[in-house]
Parts: structure tokens; C-alpha cells; sequence
């Protein structure tokens, strides 16, 4: 028998399954909020609830929006005939945060992983084909993540890419390899981008 109350055991179960949490965390937070005021832990709930009704993937890269088209897409500041493609959308703001690319996006949501289960088709590869068959693209940068399966699916990618005519670079290793976007520092990534190579 729990010395838990069931409310308090079930939330601490809840926020261990989210990554990076672990039980001493998941007991904190939930501690924390059960001492917060009403008001917080109401709040928290509504975004909460917002994050899942409000939030759309963008018609265009796929990247996470309140509009059908994200706010990269409807700038038409943007260079429109590079495309950057990424696995998650967290990378994508890793990248912004350089304030170095001036380029559209693509979101795979996701790397291949055959250990995972995870192949071409669980992924939005497809629709980053059909763009640069309809849309006139000169660059695509090949920026999944240094890894095992990122470099995968660069390579897959690529020989998508290469009978369409389309440039296709890869960012450069000035990111450590076997690392995520996301944990990148903005100068490493402005000179990965900039040491971008043909693939």
C-alpha cells in the first residue's frame, strides 16, 4: 500500500514519462504544484489543454503552428529556393536562433530508425519530394541530426533528391557528432551552416 494519495502517485507517474523527467523530478514538480495557488496550477492545466487544440502542422514544412501556414512559410522575406530540412520542430528553432538562415524549413518529424521501427514512409519525406518537384528549390541543406540515424536519412535523402537536379548540402561537423540540434550553441550552428558541403 502507497503511502501516496492516488492523485499525487498518478501525477508523479505522469510527469516521469516525459523525457528527461525522472522520479525525483516528477516528485518535485508535482510537490510543487501541489503547494502552488489555484490560479497556477489552473493555468498550467489550460496550457496544457491549448498545446493540443491549438496547435496544427503547417501545410507547407510541417513545422508546429496555430495558422495552416506557419509564420517561416508566410514570410515572404524568405529565400524560397533553399530549404532546410530537419527532423524535429525544435530544430528548427535552434536554427532560427542563429539569425544566420534566411531559408524555408521542412520537418520530417523524426529520423529513420529500422531498430525503432521507424522507415521512409512514417516520416514527411514524400511531401519534402513533392515541393521540390512543384516548387522551384536550387539548395536543399540536409540538416538532420550527426548521428547514426541522421546521417541514414541524410543519405537517403540525397539519392531522392539528386535526379530532381536540386543542389542538396549537408551542414557542416562543426557539431559534435552523436548530439542533437536542439543542445547546439547559435555560433556552432552558424558555422555549421555556413561549412555547409555538397553532398
Amino acid at each position: 500500500m502507497s503511502a501516496l494519495a492516488k492523485p499525487v502517485a498518478r501525477l508523479i507517474d505522469e510527469f516521469s514519462r516525459l523525457p528527461g523527467i525522472g522520479p525525483k523530478t516528477a516528485s518535485r514538480l508535482t510537490f510543487f504544484l501541489l503547494r502552488a495557488s489555484k490560479e497556477q496550477v489552473d493555468a498550467l492545466a489550460e496550457a496544457v489543454r491549448e498545446l493540443k487544440a491549438g496547435i496544427v502542422l503547417c501545410r507547407e514544412c510541417f513545422n508546429i503552428s496555430e495558422t495552416p501556414l506557419c509564420s517561416v512559410c508566410a514570410d515572404e522575406q524568405r529565400d524560397r529556393s533553399v530549404i532546410c530540412v530537419v527532423e524535429e520542430p525544435l530544430d528548427v528553432l535552434a536554427i532560427e536562433r542563429t539569425r544566420d538562415y534566411k531559408g524555408l524549413y521542412h520537418v520530417l518529424h523524426g529520423a529513420i530508425s529500422p531498430m525503432d521501427g521507424v522507415g521512409p514512409a512514417d516520416l514527411r519525406i514524400n511531401e519534402l519530394v513533392e515541393r521540390l518537384r512543384t516548387k522551384p528549390v536550387r539548395e536543399v541543406i540536409l540538416a538532420t541530426n550527426p548521428n547514426m540515424e541522421g546521417d541514414a536519412t541524410a543519405m537517403y535523402l540525397a539519392r531522392l533528391i539528386q535526379p530532381l537536379g536540386v543542389t542538396t548540402t549537408r551542414l557542416g561537423r562543426g557539431l559534435p557528432v552523436g548530439g542533437d540540434l536542439e543542445y547546439a550553441d547559435e555560433m556552432t550552428l552558424a558555422r555549421a551552416l555556413e561549412g555547409r558541403r555538397q553532398f
